[in-house]
């Protein structure tokens, strides 16, 4: 009874609203139709965020097919620089990616840098890190828990705190 209510619910829904990633469908309408549009939580976000996660500054996302930030649990997505996401970006739960520092001047103020960029075909694990300028290549797997602080070629595997690349592809 409540799986037929989801797909009905998640139908009707699915009328008003494109979700990127096809994979997360009926509950993802569901999020973001009761979450995100009545409740208020992440309300501006156009593409569905799960109701523990935030996303900041979705202006300067860039996206690509398959990809939908947010979508996990406890993800935190901070786009007051630039973000930009390749095609079939998986993101683990607790994934927190944060595109700009604070000035040490003042708090309040954000400093430059230079974009995030994660290539195409990257699965980031639960609990990742990645800080402001960082570049992830293609074909990319970075291990759970790890604090991405440098740049990682395309076709690697790369894990740890800070973040190294452990096996090529």
């Amino acid at each position: 009874m409540l799986n037929k209510l989801l797909s009905i619910v998640g139908k009707i829904c699915k009328t008003f609203y494109k979700i990127p990633d096809e994979r997360y469908a009926d509950i993802s309408y569901i999020n973001f139709f009761l979450y995100q549009k009545v409740l208020g939580i992440n309300r501006r976000v156009p593409w569905p965020v799960h109701f523990t996660s935030y996303v900041t500054g979705y202006k300067n996302i860039k996206m690509g097919k398959l990809c939908s930030p947010g979508s996990n649990f406890h993800q935190y997505i901070q786009a007051v620089n630039k973000i930009v996401l390749g095609d079939n970006v998986l993101m683990g739960p607790g994934v927190t990616i944060i595109s700009s520092d604070h000035d040490f001047e003042d708090f309040n103020k954000h400093k430059d840098s230079y974009p995030i960029i994660i290539g195409n075909d990257v699965w980031l694990g639960a609990n990742v890190v990645i800080l402001p300028g960082v570049k992830i290549g293609n074909n990319c797997i970075v291990g759970a828990g790890s604090v991405v602080t440098k740049n990682i070629p395309d076709n690697s595997v790369a894990a740890g705190v800070p973040c190294k690349v452990i096996k090529k592809k």
